[in-house]
C-alpha cells in the first residue's frame, strides 16, 4: 500500500480548506484573461448586454470543465498536471473577422468545432515532436512566455487597457501596494500563508480599493442568481470553408503554445512531460474546444499566467487546480458570484501579476542554466528566439501588412518564439558540424581533429 511519501507532489490532495484557498488564488490569477475574450468578441459583434453576459457565463462554465478534464483526466484525455484552461487570445482576431463579415456567431462556432476535432486528431503527432524540445528550447520558450506576459500585468497595474484613468499614479500605487503585500507575506509569513501570498495580496488590495473608490459592486445586484448555458444558444453552427481554414491555423498555434506551457509546468513540478501525456493534454484541449463550440464559447488552451503561480507558490498538486476548475463551474452557473469576482479592479490584479509572470521568466532562466554555452551557437539560438518572440509584444503592429494566417502565427510571441527556437536548435545543433570548425566541435562536445567522423556526427550539447 502506498504511503504519503510514495505520492508525487502533483498527486497529493491537500486538506479541503487549503484546496479552496489555493484554488481561488488560481481563479483570481486567470479571471481577467478568461473573460477578456468573450468581451472583445461580443463587443466587436455588437451583442446586447444580456447576450454578452451569457457569453461570459458560458465561458466560465466551460473553462471550469476544461480545467477538470486537463487536471483529473480520463482515458486518453488530460495531462494530469496543475494546468488552468481558458480561451486563447490567438483566436480573437480570426473570430472577429469571421463574425463581422456576415457569418456571425454560428459561423464562428462551426469553425471552432472543426478546429477542436483537428486538435484531437493531431495530438499524437505533436506528442512525437517532444524530442525537438531539449532544455535549450524549453528554457527559451518558458523565458518568452514569462516576459511576453509582463505587459499584460503592466496594463493591469496602470488601470487596464482602455481605462479612462490609465496610468494614473493612484493605480500604480495600488498595484505597488499589492506587490508589497505579496512579497511581504511570502518572505515573513508562515509556510501555509506564504503559499497563498497572491490571494492575500489581492484581498488586501481589494480592502484598500473599495473605500478609495477604485471599484463598486453595483453590477452584482443586476446579475442573475442562476444561469445555465444551453447548446447552440445562438443558432445551429455553420461550416464555412474560409472560417474553418483560419481556425485551423489558430489550432496549430494553440497546440504550440500549450506544448510550451505543459513542458513549463512539468519542469516546475518535477514531473517531466513525456510524449504520451503531452498528446493526452493536447487531446483534452481539442475536446474542450469542441465543447466550447457547442456551449457558445471559444477555443481553449493552457493559461500561462497560472504556470507562474505554480512556480511562485511551490504548490504542485493538480487537485488544487481541479478545485479551481470547480470554482469556475460555480461562477458559470451562478452569475452573481461571477459579478463579485469581476468587480476586482485591474491594478489589484496587476500587482500580483508582476511577480507571477516574472516567476515564469525566471523559471526559464533556471532551465537555461543547465545548457552549455561554451561557444556562441546556443547563445545565438536563445538571443534570436527571444528577439523574434518579443517583437510582436513590443511592436504589436509589426505584422499588420502581412496575410491573416501569418499574423495569427507570428502575432503570438509564444508560438513565434517557440518555432524559432526549434528551427534554430535544429540548424545549430543537429546539422553536421562545419568542416574544420574546432570551436564548433568543442561546443558540441565532439572530438577535435578526428577527421570525417568528427565532422559528420550531429551536435548533441543542447539535447
Amino acid at each position: 500500500m502506498a504511503t504519503t511519501a510514495d505520492v508525487h507532489p502533483v498527486d497529493e490532495i491537500p486538506p479541503v480548506r487549503q484546496l479552496a484557498a489555493f484554488g481561488l488564488q488560481h481563479v483570481l490569477a486567470m479571471y481577467a484573461g478568461a473573460v477578456a475574450v468573450p468581451l472583445i468578441v461580443g463587443g466587436a459583434l455588437k451583442l446586447s448586454p444580456a447576450d454578452l453576459a451569457y457569453l461570459i457565463t458560458a465561458d466560465l462554465l466551460v473553462c471550469g470543465i476544461a480545467t477538470l478534464i486537463q487536471c483529473v483526466g480520463f482515458r486518453r484525455f488530460g495531462v494530469r498536471l496543475p494546468i488552468m484552461q481558458g480561451c486563447t487570445f490567438a483566436a480573437v482576431s480570426p473570430m472577429v473577422l469571421i463574425g463581422t463579415t456576415g457569418g456571425g456567431l454560428p459561423a464562428i462556432y462551426g469553425s471552432v468545432i472543426v478546429a477542436g476535432l483537428a486538435i484531437m486528431l493531431l495530438a499524437p503527432l505533436f506528442g512525437r515532436l517532444l524530442r525537438f524540445f531539449p532544455p535549450l528550447v524549453t528554457g527559451t520558450v518558458i523565458l518568452i512566455i514569462g516576459v511576453s506576459l509582463l505587459p499584460v500585468a503592466g496594463n493591469w497595474a496602470a488601470g487596464g487597457a482602455g481605462a479612462k484613468d490609465f496610468g494614473e499614479p493612484r493605480n500604480l500605487a495600488l498595484a505597488g501596494f499589492v506587490l508589497a503585500v505579496v512579497l511581504g507575506v511570502q518572505r515573513f509569513a508562515p509556510a501555509f500563508l506564504s503559499r497563498i501570498a497572491v490571494l492575500l495580496g489581492i484581498a488586501a488590495g481589494l480592502a484598500v480599493a473599495v473605500p478609495f473608490g477604485f471599484t463598486d459592486f453595483s453590477g452584482v445586484g443586476d446579475a442573475d442568481w442562476v444561469g445555465v448555458s444551453t447548446p447552440f444558444h445562438f443558432g445551429a453552427p455553420q461550416f464555412r470553408l474560409s472560417a474553418i481554414v483560419s481556425m485551423l491555423v489558430v489550432a496549430l498555434v494553440t497546440m504550440t503554445e500549450t506544448t510550451g506551457d505543459l513542458i513549463a509546468v512539468g519542469e516546475l513540478t518535477g514531473r517531466k512531460v513525456e510524449p504520451r501525456p503531452l498528446a493526452d493534454g493536447l487531446r483534452a484541449d481539442g475536446l474542450s474546444t469542441v465543447l466550447g463550440g457547442v456551449f457558445n464559447t471559444f477555443p481553449y488552451t493552457a493559461y500561462a499566467q497560472n504556470v507562474g503561480l505554480v512556480g511562485m507558490t511551490r504548490v504542485r498538486s493538480r487537485w488544487v487546480v481541479a478545485a479551481a476548475g470547480g470554482i469556475l463551474v460555480l461562477l458559470g452557473l451562478l452569475p452573481k458570484l461571477g459579478a463579485v469576482v469581476a468587480a476586482i479592479p485591474a491594478p489589484v490584479l496587476g500587482g500580483a501579476g508582476l511577480v507571477m509572470f516574472g516567476t515564469v521568466a525566471a523559471s526559464g532562466l533556471r532551465t537555461l542554466a543547465r545548457v552549455g554555452f561554451k561557444g556562441d551557437d546556443n547563445l545565438t539560438v536563445v538571443a534570436v528566439s527571444v528577439a523574434i518572440g518579443l517583437l510582436p509584444v513590443g511592436v504589436p503592429t509589426v505584422y499588420a501588412k502581412f496575410p491573416d494566417w501569418f499574423q495569427t502565427v507570428m502575432n503570438s510571441g509564444i508560438s513565434a518564439g517557440c518555432l524559432s527556437a526549434i528551427v534554430l536548435n535544429l540548424l545549430f545543433n543537429h546539422l553536421p558540424v562545419r568542416r574544420g570548425s574546432a570551436v564548433g566541435a568543442q561546443s558540441a562536445g565532439l572530438p577535435v581533429g578526428g577527421g570525417e567522423e568528427a565532422v559528420e556526427q550531429p551536435r548533441e550539447e543542447a539535447v
